[in-house]
């Protein structure tokens, strides 16, 4: 492992000084733990960076590992949260978790960026010391910690490995992971071949000979043919086929229980939900704590804010009541994210069957995002490229772009030219094409941005999670020890207490109102529908405790009243599975 203590983490005991005035506002301070986040780590890395956070804030930040890979590496999960204004669990509570697909490797760095930002600025910016006394936060950089260490290990293209690494035959001719890519010319790099041919489809670009461009029936004949043969590779065993059974190959994005379906339907769903367990570690950690009330899931790429449905056939699942409040927060999102659009999985990417975020959405009622990092139009800032790809100022698109951005603003750090080399099968064909680490992964000069926008669109839907408090508590003496009791709650937030999917589902705890107290005798009570008029709908059984299946919606008060008899001093108590408890005691004179 690398010793990054050295290089990457240092304690502000051996930072430079700064004035309390710097260290106090504005957005240049000097961190207690420094993290670099313009470069990627590997596994063993990323685990000593979380260590060195906790460690650096062992007030606020814990670190526990909620389950093992296939390989045995541990999925750590830092918890975010002040526990002198009450344990994690009593709060409203977020879920962030990344890199579920092996090769989408800088969600890790956004979700510890997410760690690090609330930790190093606690006590230090009013709004981040609010969401943190008042919110948890788990995050968990790292779901798929397999997948990254073979990203990081071996030759991979952009595209790879997305996969955990549990051996499957998915060439269906009784062998394992038999046939995977092959870094033919040992440069660390998987890229494509390519090789003059009669029957070819592509010719060179008169303007870039690096530049495939396919031949249109209509086009005249120019120049030499060439054919692609896909990426770097043999036919290890001998069936007359290259590269078709890579490591896994499955799909932990489809392995959730919302619509789950089999194989021949949804590929790389596995054999049955959770059947992985990675899915199933992560299900139980969730299950666990019905306090969240917010989940985001980081891949890459293309520059999107993703929600449900995924599937046509899930419309039912989204009540509208819930649905506008989702494209709201994805809206703002698109302000704080430029060259992200807002979309919704099905109609605007593609079809898919048991996703991670529908399962959250659809059996626990949380809303929920999926984050596509990174946008190539971003390499050359032009809007031009919203659809996911990249123009440059003028007017060159597609790989064009990608070549220029490569030689002019990443020096030729992104592709490899194509060079020759004699193939056992294929025989003299040329090796070229861009590395694992570009198209899907930014440059090192935009990760940082990557991170800090992406935090900041996760702190705005923390921030619109059900934030609760007393409206008021008022008491009303009736005569004859008979008093009448009027509580309200107030949600200041965006999000319910309790989502439309969850009450029309029934998921989850109702909210609930209750009254006690020594000698005090609940004679009636309900919610209390007409605060004018004081018409009250009665609960009529255990009418001190008063449910609240519809819970307290967005930016608005529940008001219940009670009748009873008594003195002294009564407890008044209003607890949401994600909003909290809140406690009050009133004097019964």
């Amino acid at each position: 492992m690398r010793q990054l203590a050295a290089t990457l983490l240092t304690l502000s005991a051996l930072a430079p000084a700064v004035s309390s005035a710097d260290d106090s506002a504005g957005p240049y301070f000097e961190p207690k733990v420094r993290i670099a986040f313009n470069r990627l780590y590997d596994y063993p890395e990323l685990v000593e960076a979380m260590r060195a956070l906790v460690d650096g804030h062992p007030d606020l930040l814990s670190m526990e590992s909620v389950g093992q890979s296939v390989e045995g590496r541990d999925i750590w999960c830092i918890t975010v949260n002040n526990p002198e204004t009450g344990p994690d669990a009593s709060k409203p509570a977020f879920y962030c978790e990344g890199n579920v697909h092996g090769n989408e490797v800088q969600a890790a760095e956004a979700c510890l960026y997410l760690a690090w930002y609330l930790a190093e600025n606690y006590g230090r910016l009013d709004k981040v010391t609010e969401m943190v006394d008042r919110r948890a936060f788990y995050v968990l950089p790292t779901v798929n910690p397999d997948g990254r260490a073979w990203w990081f290990d071996a030759p991979n293209t952009p595209s790879t490995s997305r996969s955990g690494k549990s051996p499957v035959d998915d060439d269906r001719d009784g062998l394992l992971d038999e046939d995977g890519y092959d870094d033919l010319d040992g440069d660390g790099q998987i890229v494509l071949m390519r090789r003059k041919s009669p029957d070819g489809r592509y010719v060179l670009s008169g303007d870039d000979p690096r530049e495939m461009v396919p031949i249109r029936p209509e086009d005249e004949a120019r120049g030499d043919r060439y054919e692609l043969l896909g990426y770097e590779g043999t036919d290890e065993d001998g069936d007359g086929d290259v590269n078709e059974d890579q490591p896994g190959y499955y799909d932990m994005n489809r392995n959730w229980p919302a619509d789950w379906q089999p194989g021949h339907i949804q590929g790389g769903a596995g054999p049955f939900p959770l059947c992985w367990p990675e899915t199933r570690s992560i299900a139980e950690f969730i299950l666990d704590r019905p306090n969240i009330a917010g989940v985001q899931s980081y891949h890459n790429a293309a520059g999107m804010i993703l929600r449900g449905p995924a599937h046509p056939s899930r419309e039912s699942e989204y009540p509208r009541e819930d649905e506008n409040i989702a494209r709201a927060i994805g809206e703002v999102g698109t302000r704080l994210l430029p060259f992200y659009r807002n979309f919704i999985i099905y109609k605007d990417l593609y079809a898919v069957r048991g996703g991670f975020v529908n399962w959250t959405y659809e059996h626990l009622g949380i809303f929920s995002y999926t984050n596509e990092l990174w946008n190539n139009a971003q390499l050359l800032g032009s809007q031009a490229g919203q659809g996911g790809g990249l123009e440059d100022a003028v007017g060159a698109s597609g790989e064009a772009a990608q070549l220029f951005a490569n030689d002019r603003l990443m020096l030729g750090a992104n592709f490899i030219d194509w060079h020759e080399f004699d193939h056992p099968t294929y025989g003299p064909i040329e090796l070229g094409g861009f590395v694992k680490q570009s198209q899907r992964v930014p440059p090192p000069f935009l990760l940082e941005e990557l991170c800090h926008r992406n935090t900041a669109f996760v702190l705005y839907h923390a921030d619109q999670m059900p934030l609760l408090d007393w409206a008021g508590v008022e008491v009303e003496g009736l005569g004859d020890g008979l008093y009448q009791v009027t509580a309200s709650v107030e949600n200041a937030r965006a999000i319910p207490t309790r989502s439309a999917q969850a009450r029309r589902r029934d998921i989850g705890l109702p909210d609930r109102f209750s009254l006690s107290g020594d000698g005090i005798e609940v004679l009636g009570g309900g919610r209390l529908l007409d605060a004018d008029t004081g018409r009250v709908e009665p609960q009529e059984h255990t009418p001190d405790r008063i449910e609240l299946p519809g819970g307290v919606e967005g930016r608005s008060i529940a008001r219940v009243r009670w009748f009873i008899r008594g003195d002294g001093e009564a407890t008044v108590r209003f607890e949401a599975q994600k909003g909290g408890t809140l406690e009050r005691a009133v004097s019964l004179d």
